[in-house]
């Protein structure tokens, strides 16, 4: 009976301990990805940091006319090249206050995060939060979204970003330990 007794209260020990690891991690993904590419390194990063995965949707999705970088008159074309411009969102997370950590993805067009990405920033409200920004690309770094973003928005906690262009789940557990 003794034995059965500390079995039951080592059990007890390890699932409250277990749901307190769970009700503490704070970390939420959002991505943007307009061709499934930034979806994907998303999903990676959220089971690798164990955080709730968000996707940023655009209100009218994008359609491959519009993501036509050759056509100047093009939906992604004409948002990118107004600094102002900022695509309605079709929703916003419910609770951002549950969140310590944020993680932004996207792709990088025109060697910055799209528009899309600063509606979401600009409807939040990220005050006291860590962001974190990934992105994937054809042929850009990180480094100019990630300079633009810190520019725009001063006042918030921006960490170091990282380009997942190819990223193994282990470079990926190297990265979020910082």
């Amino acid at each position: 009976m003794k034995r059965l007794g500390l079995f039951m209260t080592v059990i007890m020990i390890l699932c409250i301990t277990v749901n307190a690891q769970k009700q503490s991690n704070r970390t939420l993904v959002a991505y943007f990805s307009a061709t499934g590419t930034t979806e994907k390194a998303a999903k990676q990063v959220a089971e690798v940091t164990g955080g709730a995965l968000y996707e940023i949707q655009p209100a009218k999705k994008y359609t491959s006319a519009d993501l036509d970088w050759h056509n100047k008159s093009s939906r992604s074309s004409v948002e990118m090249a107004d600094a102002l411009s900022r695509p309605a969102l079709r929703s916003q997370p419910k609770n951002l206050a549950a969140y310590d950590t944020i993680y932004i993805g996207f792709p990088i067009w025109w060697n910055l995060a799209p528009r899309i990405i600063n509606s979401f920033i600009e409807k939040g409200d990220f005050t006291g939060k860590i962001l974190i920004p990934f992105a994937t690309s054809g042929g850009s770094r990180i480094s100019n979204a990630e300079q633009e973003l810190k520019k725009a928005y001063p006042n918030l906690n921006w960490q170091k970003g990282r380009l997942m262009n190819g990223a193994t789940k282990e470079e990926i557990k190297q990265w979020t330990k910082k």
